[in-house]
């Protein structure tokens, strides 16, 4: 078996001298919240400031007024900001925020929760990014490296801040990270050993503004990689093969459609790995053993083949820890079949190419709930997708108006404004042998806290249905 050769240097885990030193926390989302209690675990004196009321955090304001952390609601004051020695940014906030552009003009430092946490962790980091596919391959490549017996801890994006992971990093373990380009736009230094470029689709317009922004902050991720680093790409998407010619490290394909010369493809149904141009070819494991749906999926998982070998997993645990993984929650995750109709949750499909690989997944008679937070998205991209293989379409959120103007006349349109309506609607609409999907193509904020909460107000709407059914057949027995 080829043996890789894993990226000896990593992070020093020392991170800079933060005791005394006035910082200032700006977004009090999970991330800044763990970002917050780590600069004061530290010895930091810590402000936070949100735009949110109090009334609206008062669930965190006395955890941080017990351990010493001031808290500014309601706005942000340029005065708080100023009297800073560093500002750390969560990744919900633009770093267009008019404080914020003005104090990095009069030369304050200003870094992102992932930026500062990097400077701490100890041993290697392997960091995913991707405008689909970063969460499954991001868990699938944590549980490969543990199957391995290498030592592992997974985080970032995927739920997990990367400052909770300092504590338990060591020397010789791996830190699996998704990142978001919320967080790469604020990183300066931040080092993986291996990167790993799933796709650049566009996203988060309304954020970067233009497409080539967005895919420049998705880069990002490569920055500061020198030659004995890896870089992962996929082949098959344009705007992500293009990123090698301005990457400093040694570059490994994925790809779906052809043979590479050093890296994972497919062949004679089955995904196939090679390390080098001069190494043999590993058969790693039969398409048909890939418990995922969906051709999207099988890209994922050539990703985490590439990264896992190039982290150090024989190619047996690789095959192993692919067969027993399951689909992440919220991503093509089958719920319940229900009067001979299945219910899928992919509420994590936030934007418009994610929803067009949820589509592709299915053959077709598709009941689509689309809809939520507009970010600037196409969605007439669908057209052909929904022509094929969607039967009707059930718009939601602050977007649906928007949806409808792009899609009218291509696919029924049902317009519902909330979940809970179109879910019902679906129901009833639904036949034995169709399929009711949940991939709403925006992001979650109109509606809901996020995109978990929602694909869980999905679950409970439609279980809630499947056990009453289930309760009123025990009561009263199957009809004959």
């Amino acid at each position: 078996m080829t043996q890789l050769k894993v990226p000896v240097s990593g992070p020093t885990g020392v991170g800079m001298e933060l005791k005394g030193k006035k910082v200032l926390v700006v977004g009090l989302g999970k991330s800044g919240l763990a970002a917050a209690l780590f600069l004061r675990q530290r010895g930091a004196q810590v402000t936070v400031s949100d735009m949110r009321s109090a009334a609206a955090l008062a669930k965190e304001i006395p955890a941080l007024l017990e351990r010493g952390i001031m808290v500014e609601s309601g706005g942000h004051g340029l005065l708080t900001f100023r009297r800073q020695d560093l500002i750390v940014v969560s990744p919900g906030v633009p770093l267009d925020t008019p404080e914020l552009v003005q104090v990095k003009a009069f030369g304050l430092t200003v870094i992102g929760e992932l930026e500062l946490a990097a400077q701490f962790l100890k041993g290697k980091i392997l960091a995913i990014t991707g405008s689909n596919g970063k969460t499954t391959t991001t868990a699938l490549t944590g549980e490969i490296l543990a199957a391995a017996g290498i030592e592992t801890q997974v985080g970032g994006n995927i739920g997990v801040p990367v400052v909770e992971l300092i504590e338990k990093s060591t020397d010789s373990g791996w830190s699996v990270l998704e990142v978001s380009s919320f967080q790469l736009e604020s990183t300066q230094s931040f080092h993986p050993q291996i990167a790993v470029i799933l796709n650049i689709t566009p996203d988060h317009l309304d954020r970067h503004g233009t497409f080539e922004n967005y895919a420049l902050a998705k880069e990002r991720i490569f920055s500061t990689q020198t030659s004995s680093d890896w870089l992962v790409l996929n082949a098959d998407n344009s705007r992500t093969a293009e990123a090698a010619m301005r990457s400093s490290a040694q570059v490994v394909w994925f790809s779906l459609h052809e043979s590479v010369s050093h890296g994972a493809w497919i062949e004679n149904g089955e995904v196939i790995f090679r390390a080098d141009a001069d190494s043999p070819i590993e058969r790693i494991l039969p398409l048909t053993a890939i418990p995922l749906k969906g051709a999207h999926n099988v890209e994922n998982v050539l990703a985490a083949v590439c990264a896992a070998r190039l982290a150090g997993a024989p190619a047996n645990a690789v095959r192993k820890a692919i067969e027993d993984f399951r689909a992440v929650e919220h991503r093509l995750e089958y719920v319940t079949t229900d009067n001979g109709v299945e219910y899928y949750n992919d509420s994590k499909a936030t934007n418009v190419d994610a929803a067009a690989k949820a589509i592709a997944a299915f053959p077709g008679c598709i009941h689509l709930i689309l809809g939520g937070k507009d970010k600037n998205s196409n969605y007439g991209d669908l057209a052909d997708l929904l022509r094929k293989r969607v039967k009707a379409v059930y718009t939601i959120g602050s977007a649906a108006a928007k949806i409808e103007s792009q899609i009218r006349g291509i696919v029924p349109i049902i317009p519902c404004e909330t979940l809970d309506r179109a879910v019902a609607a679906a129901r009833k609409a639904a036949r034995p042998g169709d399929i009711v999907l949940l991939s709403p193509a925006c992001s979650s904020f109109d509606q809901f806290e996020n995109y978990e909460h929602r694909g869980r107000v999905f679950k409970e709407l439609v279980l809630d249905r499947t056990n009453a059914v289930t309760a009123e057949t025990g009561r009263h027995g199957a009809k004959a």
